[in-house]
């Protein structure tokens, strides 16, 4: 008994600390969100942004000035259907996740076995969150399955 509540207080932890620490970076894009808000965000980011095309959509990708390199992935019909970032930093998922955080926190609260630092693999309906790394070396992605463009494999989003 004393092992899973120790477990369970430095899962508590390690939530909190990224919470704290992701509130105070940039925001970034949002999951589902259109493509006008890329410009906002790479403002605010103070970041530049190169946008390059491939396979039937826009990589609108952002650099920030601490190094964290933030990618959004937008289909023709202006939308952003995953978000990846790689860097120093884990950008603040209740930003780049919008409407889809409360799911991805609802689904990180039921998972009962999730220790240490073994990457995070959430696949639920309609979003999927897969996440890893350590510290000042950190990588993930975000996507709606349902906002992929046809054609467009879930390994092309990296």
């Amino acid at each position: 008994m004393k092992r899973s509540l120790r477990i369970h207080a430095l899962r508590g932890a390690a939530v909190f600390l990224l919470a704290v620490f992701a509130s105070s970076l940039p925001a970034a894009a949002v999951l589902g969100g259109d493509e006008s808000s890329v410009e906002a965000d790479s403002a605010h980011m103070k970041a530049s942004v190169q946008v390059t095309q491939s396979n039937g959509y826009d990589i609108h990708q952002m650099r920030t000035p601490e190094g964290t390199t933030v990618n959004e992935y937008v289909s023709p019909g202006g939308r952003v259907f995953a978000v990846t970032w790689s860097g120093p930093f884990v950008p603040d998922m209740s930003q780049i996740l919008g409407t889809y955080f409360q799911q991805y926190s609802n689904a990180l609260q039921a998972q009962k076995k999730r220790y240490g630092r073994a990457p995070l693999n959430l696949q639920q309906p309609g979003l999927v969150v897969q996440m890893g790394g350590h510290m000042r070396a950190y990588y993930g992605r975000a996507f709606v399955p349902e906002l992929v463009p046809q054609g467009v494999k879930s390994d092309e989003i990296k």
